[in-house]
Order: structure tokens, then C-alpha cells, then sequence
């Protein structure tokens, strides 16, 4: 029994995703022949940007290579349009008069970029943006010429823009919309997504309209003027003001089309034996340009050119979780709110985070988030579930994990999703499809399951959920990549190790020099990676690299921590838990002044106030400086407490002074920044009731002197301190601990506990460092002293200096 023939005119995403969903199902039912406009086989067209940025080549974004189709038996013939269908005789006819027949006609002809028909469209050096073509002659004019206009501020043209800058252009953005990304971001994310941008050196123009394209003395475009008269220089115009479904060829053929080609809910047009997906398509009047509905599209296509005739296309809840210029963002629903509903917001402009969820009726239905996406999907989901969130509104926008007791976010958010939670937004992968996939197959590494699912594999803003997934299908099994070679982050291909090298052998002081030597990829980096070239930088060079405070956490800057309800938690330090009663005045005058509804003693022997509003932070810094009481650093990457049992000072049992020695350690260390936060405690005797077992450092007295123990962890998965050597002295106390924390701060990745640290290189690597060479703990003890010499506080500085102001000039820019 001879094939039906199927024909595909478009050899873009969506129409070979059918070919894909079809194969499964029905590999030998077709002959199959593909017809594509452009000389290359099957691309990502979302990874252009990467290209056009340098940070991809063409090759990198192929999907489906020249051999895919030889090896599925598909006729693929390149560059060729078709631009006539004979419905009468079932055939299609190309440019060049090559013809195919076809029992099944699949049209996914794609969109058209949307042109300004104004004076000079058509002028040399005005193109779109939508194919490799397009991409290849924005490279080559970068080459030559030096000033670009994009007109439209969607995430194409912005993408545009920053390649255009990365390549050396300067970059003007002309957009119609009062604010950037306006279908995919509210007005107070777009407005922090422009300031970003415009740090990189991208300029605006916003609520524009554009009249006219000016020829030059070339003949090719040299201007582009506005309404206003305004005239910007351009060499180069990139027309990205949206797209339109591409409907001529059916058009031509009599098939009904109204804002796209029509289709049902099997995906075929008017008439029985055509079908259409992706861009070109209006189904139920809507025509989608994200990834995820065209690929749901595609399922349903390839079902019913199966002749299964089970699946039916309902339309899309759509959600977009994009990485805008390396700038994560997400929107899903109805994010602009309204009449009946309400919002609930949380704002940090400093820390480049903005979340919003809009409510009604006790239902999410819609939300938008700017820096912080992780929980994108876990929004989306409650969305299309029409969940009620009444139980959970006070902890949304701190995400799943603060749920309870759920554990850590990074480990614990996808084991706890259920199996139809989309995990993967441009793929339509859920979260079942990968354990499936992942049993099935035997797969354990990340790239097995992109092969195999495609999940992570387009813009890999889910990568971390595919790689928790994969670590709790499979356990011990799982094979991440190697943690010592892996990048900072998408900036740079170098793992932190190479970063700390070049730092040390180049001696660069500042982020941009280090972006610079080691070729970054983005003009100012991004939420990862500054923070660790910044802590990178002051620990290698600690009087020379000046702290950048931008590059800092929020909490570090402001010393304080946010809580779930929007006020903060101050925490002064108590050196080895101990305090005074003019301490405890001060602490009483500020919670009594300030109003501060909660004081709590903490696991780290000191007081917290809890319940601070926002301006009330500088007040009560000046307060608490004026009686000589420091930051506790309780939330920063840094030394935070020692603790102490009374120890040979008071208690019977004791065998040394633990609260001196406690007081000696934390002086010691005041001002010591690290990879991550540093906790220690010591005990007077064995009985051990300062818990040194699970700190950084434990330091233990027994009555030949002391024991020390390293790299505890009292977390979520607590961790006991493994032993390291028994001394003599308070002196050699300090050396040691000193030492090896020296040791960590320079060899640790940001963001890597000490028991991490020692794992990866070895208890008994440390002790040979430390323990065994007397002369390199001398020198790593000495480095760590040279550190933190003459720190101060800078709180307790700038009461002293200029009082209350210059401190709220630090909280400006800190907004809930």
C-alpha cells in the first residue's frame, strides 16, 4: 500500500514540531516534503538575539539538522517559496516551478515583520528582524557603520539593541507605547527594565511616532524623524513594531482567513485536507506568537493528520518567562489589574526585583515579576487552576518555599510540583513528560533530557527546575556538571576558579576591568555575577578594590532584613553573646521610641528587633550607633555570631574561658567578608552547650586546651564539623581558625559554605595547608589580619561623621 503524501510549506518551529508530534505517532503513514524560503534546515529563531550578540553561531541554534530529514525519509527542499496551491489538484508549486502533491497540506508560513509605511521604508540600510538573513546584515553593517535606530521596544527590538551595543553601535529605541514591553510588563517593571538599559548605553524615545526615514548623500538611510521634528541619526533602522500573520499564499488559494489563516479546533482550515500552525494561524480569533501555544498546536495537528482524531485545541493560557538583555522577567494573565481586583506588590528597585500579583475573586489572574522569576511557574500554574489563595495571600510573593515547612527553594520547589506543572514554557513540557522521559530512558544528565524532551532547551529560563527534577528522579544517579567548571553565570563562560585567577595574576581592582580582561558577555553583568566579581575583587585586594554597595545583596546594604509582612529585623552585634546594661538601654529606648512590636533573642546569643518600618531604618541605626552598638552583619556573606557557653568563667564543669576566647574571635573576625555567611561558637568543656559540632568553627575547651572542629552546617541539611587539631592556646586558636578561614575566603566560590568547600577539595587538603605547613598558616592568618584592619562599621562611621542623613541617603532607593 503506497503513502499518503503530506506537504509542509514552512520549515520553521512550529511546522516541524508537528513533523516531530506526527513521527511518534505515526512514522510510516507519510511521505513527507518540506518547503522552506530560507537556505537552512530547521532553527531556533527565539536564539537569534544570542547571535546577533556574539554569543552564539548559527550552527549553535540549529534544531534539526541537514541529516534529521534524511534520516526521517523528509524531502526538504531549501530557499524555495511556494507561491501558488492548486487545491483542485492537490499540489503545491514553488518559485522555480518545482511542484509536490499532497494528500495533507500543512501551511505554517510564519509572520511578516510589520513595516512603518512611512516616506523611506524601502531606503538601503532599513531592515526587520525576524531570520538569520536579517541577523547576518545587522552583523556586517555594525562593521561599518556606527549609529542604529530600533524602532518598537518589545522584547525583539530590545534584544536587537543590545546586540547592536555589544557590537559597537550606538542605539537609539523609538517606541509608539508610553512604556517598554508594554505586552509583557506593567509601567513600574518596564520603567526598571529602561533604567537598566540604559546603563548599558541604550537610549529612548518614548510615546514617538515616526514620520519619515531620510535618505542620504549615499542613497542609504541617515536619519529618522519623529513627530516632534526631532531627527536622529541612523545609519542603520531595525523595524521590529510587530508582526503580522502571513496569509498570502492561502489567501491566494480561496482559504478563508480573518486575522490569520482560520482554523478549528483540530487545527484544519475550511478546507478538510489543509491545516495550519503557528503564527499563521487564528484560532477562535487569536492568532499566538509565543513558542509554547504554537507547539501545542502542533500536538494536536499531528494527532488528527495521524487520523487519530482524539486531541482538540482549546486555545492557550499563555505566560511569558523570558531573559530580556541577561534580565530574567515573567508575566502571565491579566497583569494590568482593574476594577474589582487588587494588587499585591513587592518593589526593590536597588536589588533589580519587582513582583506583582493581581487578585480577584480570591484567585490569581494575573502576575508580573522583574529579577526574581523562580516562581514564575508555581503562579502560572495556580492561575490556570483557578486555585484559591486566600490560606497562602500572605506568603506569595515570597514564594513556594516559604510554604510551611518546604525546605529549601533551590532543592525542594520542583519535587513538590505536580506532574502536570508546566515546567517548560516554550516547549509546553511538563513536569510528568520529564520524569517519564527520565525513567523510560535511563537518562541522567541535563543535556540527555533537552535531547530527549526539549525542556530547557530553547531559552533556558528553566533549567534549574529540569535539573531538580532530574536530581530527585534519579538521586545518586544524577550527573550535574562539573560544579568546579561551571560558569558564573550566562555573562561568562569562566567558572568562578578562572575568575579569582585572573583577578589574582592581572591584579584588577574593579568589576569592570575584570569584565573587560575576561571578555564578558553583557556590558554590566547581572544579579549573579556581580555580587561574586565584587566579593572576588575585596578579598583579593582588600585596601586596593573599593566594595561596591550596588553589587551587594539588599539585606547587606541596608543591614537589616525584610520580613514577609514588608517591615525589616535589625540585629546590633553582641561579641560572644555577651552584652551590657547600657546596651540593653539603648535596645529598650529604640524598640520603646520606634514602636518595634516584636524583641526576640536569637539562636546566635543576640536581640532582634523585629517589625521596623522602612524609614524608620536610618533613625534607629543613628540611635543604636550613638551607644557604640555595631551591625550583627546577621544577614550578609560574612562573619555573623560566636557563640559561647559561660564556660571556666562561672560554670563548674568548665575547663576554659569560652566567652573570652568567644569575644577574642569575634573581634578578630569583625568586618570579615566571605563566600558565604560564617557562623562559630565556643564551648569551655565538653559538654559542648554552645553546639560548636554544626558551625564553620567549633572550638571546643578541654583541659590540655582546646579542640578545633571545621566546615559544620546547622541548616536545613545540618552537617557536623569534622575534627582539625587540637591546640594549646587562645593564640593558636585564632591562628588556626583564622587560617583556614583565610583559606576559604580565598579559594571558596561565592555562595559555597564552608562544608561545601572542604568537600570539594578535601578535609585533608585543608589540614595539609593549615595543620601541616606552619609557615603558610602564618602567611594565610597575617592576609586574613590585613583584611579586616581598621574596618569599621559603616553605620557607627557616618552617625559620627554626618548623622541621620547621610544614613537614609543609603535607603533611598529600598522600596516594599
Amino acid at each position: 500500500m503506497s503513502k499518503l503524501k503530506l506537504v509542509l510549506v514552512g520549515n520553521g518551529m512550529a511546522g516541524v514540531r508537528t513533523l516531530e508530534e506526527l513521527r511518534k505517532i505515526a512514522p510510516d503513514m507519510y511521505d513527507i516534503t518540506v518547503f522552506g524560503s530560507e537556505p537552512h534546515p530547521n532553527y531556533n529563531r527565539i536564539m537569534l538575539s544570542p547571535v546577533l550578540a556574539g554569543e552564539m553561531t548559527i550552527q549553535d541554534i540549529i534544531l534539526n539538522d541537514l541529516d534529521w530529514y534524511k534520516d526521517n525519509g523528509v524531502t526538504l527542499h531549501t530557499g524555495k517559496t511556494i507561491t501558488k496551491i492548486d487545491r483542485k489538484a492537490r499540489k503545491v508549486i514553488a518559485s522555480d516551478g518545482t511542484e509536490a502533491e499532497y494528500d495533507r497540506l500543512l501551511l505554517a508560513t510564519g509572520s511578516n515583520p510589520f513595516i512603518l509605511p512611512v516616506p523611506g521604508k524601502d531606503l538601503p540600510g532599513v531592515i526587520a528582524y525576524r531570520d538569520i538573513a536579517d541577523t547576518d546584515a545587522m552583523i556586517e553593517a555594525a562593521k561599518t557603520y556606527k549609529h542604529a535606530v530600533v524602532v518598537g521596544a518589545g522584547l525583539l527590538g530590545l534584544e536587537a539593541a543590545n546586540g547592536l551595543i555589544l557590537r559597537g553601535m550606538s542605539v537609539t529605541v523609538v517606541h509608539l507605547g508610553a512604556w517598554i514591553m508594554e505586552r509583557q510588563l506593567d509601567q513600574t517593571a518596564a520603567n526598571m527594565m529602561q533604567k537598566e538599559l540604559e546603563a548599558k548605553g541604550m537610549q529612548f524615545r518614548l510615546s514617538a511616532s515616526t514620520t519619515e526615514l531620510v535618505q542620504g548623500e549615499s542613497g542609504r538611510v541617515c536619519a529618522l524623524k519623529l513627530k516632534t521634528g526631532e531627527s536622529i541619526p541612523a545609519d542603520l533602522v531595525i523595524m521590529a513594531a510587530g508582526i503580522r500573520p502571513n496569509t498570502a499564499l492561502a489567501e491566494s488559494a480561496g482559504i478563508h482567513c480573518n486575522r490569520g489563516i482560520v482554523v478549528n479546533d483540530t487545527l484544519q482550515t475550511y478546507d478538510p485536507r489543509v491545516y495550519a500552525v503557528g503564527e499563521c494561524a487564528a484560532h477562535r480569533g487569536i492568532a499566538y506568537g509565543l513558542v509554547a501555544p504554537l507547539f501545542e498546536q502542533a500536538k494536536v495537528a499531528a494527532n488528527h493528520i495521524a487520523e487519530y482524531g482524539i486531541g482538540r485545541y482549546q486555545g492557550s493560557v499563555t505566560s511569558t518567562k523570558l531573559k530580556v538583555t541577561g534580565i530574567d522577567v515573567f508575566s502571565a494573565g491579566d497583569f494590568s489589574g482593574g476594577e474589582g481586583t487588587e494588587d499585591i506588590v513587592l518593589s526593590d528597585p536597588a536589588a533589580g526585583v519587582y513582583k506583582r500579583v493581581v487578585i480577584k475573586d480570591d484567585k490569581i489572574i494575573g502576575a508580573v515579576a522583574y529579577g526574581d522569576t523562580a516562581d514564575g511557574s508555581w503562579y502560572f500554574q495556580m492561575l490556570k487552576d483557578g486555585q484559591n489563595i486566600s490560606d497562602i495571600r500572605d506568603h506569595l510573593l515570597f514564594g513556594k518555599s516559604h510554604l510551611g515547612d518546604a525546605g529549601h527553594k533551590g532543592q525542594n520547589q520542583a519535587a513538590s510540583l505536580p506532574d502536570t506543572a508546566e515546567i517548560c514554557g516554550c516547549n509546553g513540557v511538563c513536569k510528568g513528560t520529564i520524569v517519564k522521559a527520565i525513567k523510560e530512558n535511563g537518562l541522567f544528565s541535563l543535556d540527555e533530557v533537552r535531547k530527549h524532551t526539549k525542556a530547557s532547551s530553547s531559552c533556558g529560563s528553566c533549567t534549574g527546575l529540569v535539573e531538580q527534577i532530574i536530581a530527585s528522579t534519579v538521586g545518586g544517579a544524577y550527573t550535574p556538571a562539573d560544579s568546579n567548571n561551571k560558569a558564573v553565570c550566562g555573562c561568562t563562560e569562566h567558572s568562578h576558579g578562572e575568575v579569582r585567577a585572573a583577578i589574582r595574576d592581572q591584579h584588577l581592582i574593579d568589576i569592570p576591568s575584570v569584565q573587560k580582561a575576561m571578555g564578558w558577555k553583557t556590558p554590566n553583568g547581572c544579579a549573579s555575577c556581580r555580587p561574586a566579581l565584587n566579593y572576588y575583587l575585596i578579598s583579593t585586594w582588600p585596601h586596593e578594590a573599593k566594595d561596591d554597595a550596588q553589587s551587594r545583596f539588599i539585606n547587606e546594604r541596608a543591614h537589616a532584613n525584610i520580613q514577609k509582612d514588608g517591615t525589616y529585623s535589625v540585629v546590633p552585634r553582641m561579641l560572644g553573646g555577651l552584652t551590657t546594661p547600657n546596651e540593653l538601654r539603648a535596645i529598650a529606648d529604640a524598640a520603646d521610641k520606634f514602636k518595634v512590636p516584636t524583641v526576640k533573642v536569637t539562636g546566635g546569643q543576640r536581640i532582634d528587633l523585629l517589625g521596623i518600618k522602612k524609614d524608620d531604618l536610618p533613625k534607629i541605626w543613628a540611635d543604636l550607633s550613638k551607644a557604640g552598638m555595631v551591625s550583627g552583619h546577621a544577614y550578609g556573606k560574612s562573619i555573623r555570631t560566636v557563640k559561647t557557653c559561660v564556660g571556666a568563667e562561672h560554670c563548674r564543669f568548665g575547663t576554659q574561658r569560652s566567652m573570652d576566647m568567644g569575644v577574642k574571635l569575634e573581634k578578630m573576625l569583625f568586618g570579615m567578608y566571605s563566600p558565604h555567611k560564617v557562623k562559630l561558637a565556643v564551648s569551655g568543656c565538653p559538654r559542648n552547650c554552645a553546639e560548636a559540632g554544626i558551625k564553620d568553627v567549633g572550638v571546643i575547651g578541654v583541659d590540655s586546651g582546646y579542640e578545633l572542629y571545621v566546615a559544620g552546617n546547622g541548616g536545613i541539611k545540618t552537617e557536623v564539623a569534622e575534627f582539625f587539631c587540637k591546640v594549646k592556646t587562645d593564640a593558636e586558636v585564632m591562628e588556626y581558625s583564622g587560617a583556614f578561614l583565610q583559606l576559604y575566603r580565598e579559594e571558596g566560590f561565592y555562595l559555597e559554605r564552608t562544608v561545601h568547600y572542604v568537600q570539594r577539595v578535601g578535609l585533608e587538603y585543608v589540614k595539609g595547608k593549615i595543620v601541616e605547613n606552619a609557615a603558610l598558616r602564618r602567611e594565610l592568618y597575617e592576609r586574613l589580619l590585613y583584611a579586616v584592619q581598621d574596618y569599621k562599621d559603616p553605620w557607627l562611621e557616618r552617625s559620627e561623621k554626618d548623622g541621620e542623613a547621610t544614613l537614609r541617603a543609603a535607603f533611598e532607593d529600598i522600596t516594599v
